[in-house]
């Protein structure tokens, strides 16, 4: 079988359609969790994180579709595939490569949304003139 970029299989027509003949319809969210500090007068040189774990909520089915054998489901095994799960996640941590399998499979972004909180700095113990930001994105993917 040929490959994408990503490394991911590429999807041919017939593995797009479901057994009426159309395409799958829905939405697939991917999340994930960040954290990056920031120095004394919000230094350009912020350090970051890398991303520790993407998670993925959407049916079972497009899940398993778009990312197949990198979608780890060890967290909700017994999922049918027609319903909803946001217990899955990729054994992969670049956000690119999910993105690219989405692009691949049909989907195009719908919405995106972060927030963003301090969640420790020197006046809670934490190192001098530096503070640590938490942050949670997710971003919407639907297929119509």
């Amino acid at each position: 079988t040929s490959r994408s970029p990503s490394g991911g299989p590429l999807l041919t027509p017939s593995q797009s359609l479901d057994g009426a003949g159309g395409r799958r319809s829905g939405y697939i969210t991917i999340g994930y969790r960040g954290s990056y500090t920031i120095g004394r007068e919000a230094q350009a040189d912020a350090k970051f994180r890398r991303v520790a774990r993407i998670t993925v909520c959407g049916k079972t089915a497009l899940a398993k579709e778009v990312f197949g054998e990198t979608l780890n489901e060890s967290r909700d095994p017994d999922r049918p595939p027609e319903r909803y799960t946001a217990r899955y996640y990729l054994k992969f941590n670049f956000l690119e490569q999910a993105f690219d399998r989405l692009s691949e499979a049909g989907f195009r972004m719908a919405a995106c949304s972060s927030t963003g909180t301090c969640a420790f700095g020197p006046e809670q113990g934490g190192p001098a003139d530096d503070k640590i930001w938490t942050s949670y994105t997710e971003y919407v993917f639907c297929r119509d």
